[in-house]
């Protein structure tokens, strides 16, 4: 298994693949805003965000996947989306499953004054829905679970890619 993900990040099509992914989720996300009329929370806008860190890595194994050090940069910025989307909707499922005054999120989103992407982008990364209401289910697992969910698909599918770098290919006789 490791050698077909060794061969796989070396390819564009698992690349391409991961993009859509990340794609149809982040396209899910606005149809349940701007459509189902679900109201965004600040921890919601930061895991949209940690998709769009797959995303971008995504695209960073796409130029090149043949090149070592834009694939390690990929994988690198794919784990570290990934732990960074477990460790929000971790804390989101925490909010919405023990609702206390102490365990709350923001009220308003931050982002970094080079990159106010509330401002550049407000019908993606505008929150103005509360961290701990439950807005929508299935299969009796609020939102925030499946992200954690997806998360850790996208954690382990990235770290077994990550070792299968390690690997060295096996070679075929008979070719």
């Amino acid at each position: 298994m490791l050698n077909f993900l060794n061969s796989c990040s070396k390819g564009r099509g698992a690349w391409l693949l991961l993009a859509i992914s990340v794609i149809i989720f982040e396209s899910t996300a606005l149809y349940f805003q701007h459509v189902m009329l679900l109201r965004p929370c600040v921890l919601c806008i930061y895991e949209r965000c940690a998709l769009f860190g797959i995303l971008a890595a995504s695209l960073v194994g796409l130029i090149s996947p043949s090149s070592t050090t834009l694939r390690y940069t990929a994988i690198i910025l794919w784990v570290y989306s990934s732990v960074e989307g477990l460790l929000l909707t971790w804390k989101h499922t925490m909010i919405q499953l023990f609702p206390s005054p102490a365990n709350t999120c923001d009220i308003f989103v931050k982002f970094p004054s080079w990159l106010p992407l509330d401002q550049w982008v407000p019908s993606v990364f505008v929150a103005n829905g509360d961290c701990a209401e439950k807005q929508w289910s299935f299969l009796s697992m609020e939102m925030p679970q499946w992200l954690l969910v997806i998360f850790a698909f996208y954690f382990v599918i990235a770290a077994l890619v990550f070792i299968a770098q390690f690997i060295k290919p096996k070679r075929r006789f008979f070719s």
